[in-house]
């Protein structure tokens, strides 16, 4: 994208703001930020987690905030994914216990940054990153084998809550979510 995709613009606020806001509407009332610590995300009035060992992207979010959750599950969403709605977060946690999250499938390919996992998945993110694995879609696999999470398919009707921005046109094709 050559930019951090979290102060893109949609509809005229950040993704950033747009995805805090989901994840409060859905009821998360202990929200984290997965950033550098070179940005202010004061406004947001979450706590910011710094990677324990950079360059590991999303997995070294996930990592950390799997570390500092205080509830039994933890509820991971990408910013560039301005489509997730409340609805389906409510759906996916439907398939939840506290001992089981659950990781959405989209047309065969497992969706880790719109996912649920349990506190305990946090030895195989520790795994993961000492042994130089990087792929947040590898870490969900290796949650569902060890039973830590289950696998739910996308139905049709939700496939738009995983429309992500990855490149600048990407964000040209707001018209998708009008």
């Amino acid at each position: 994208m050559g930019r951090d995709k979290a102060w893109v613009e949609f509809k005229g606020r950040p993704l950033i703001h747009l995805a805090v806001e989901t994840v409060r509407a859905f009821g998360v009332r202990q929200i984290f930020i997965s950033g550098r610590g070179d940005q202010d995300f004061t406004a947001l009035k979450c706590p910011v987690l710094l990677d324990l060992k950079p360059g590991f992207g999303p997995l070294g979010g996930i990592e950390r905030a799997l570390q500092a959750c205080s509830a039994p599950l933890l509820l991971v969403l990408a910013v560039d994914m301005p489509g997730m709605t409340v609805e389906f977060l409510r759906q996916l946690a439907g398939q939840c216990n506290p001992f089981t999250g659950c990781v959405p499938q989209l047309r065969g390919r497992l969706e880790p940054l719109a996912a649920i996992y349990p506190r305990s998945c946090h030895q195989i993110a520790c795994d993961f990153i000492a042994t130089s694995r990087h792929v947040a879609g590898d870490f969900a696999a290796a949650c569902r084998k060890s039973e830590a999470v289950r696998i739910t398919p996308v139905k049709p009707a939700h496939e738009i809550c995983f429309a992500n921005w990855n490149t600048p046109s990407d964000t040209m094709r707001s018209s998708w979510m009008a």
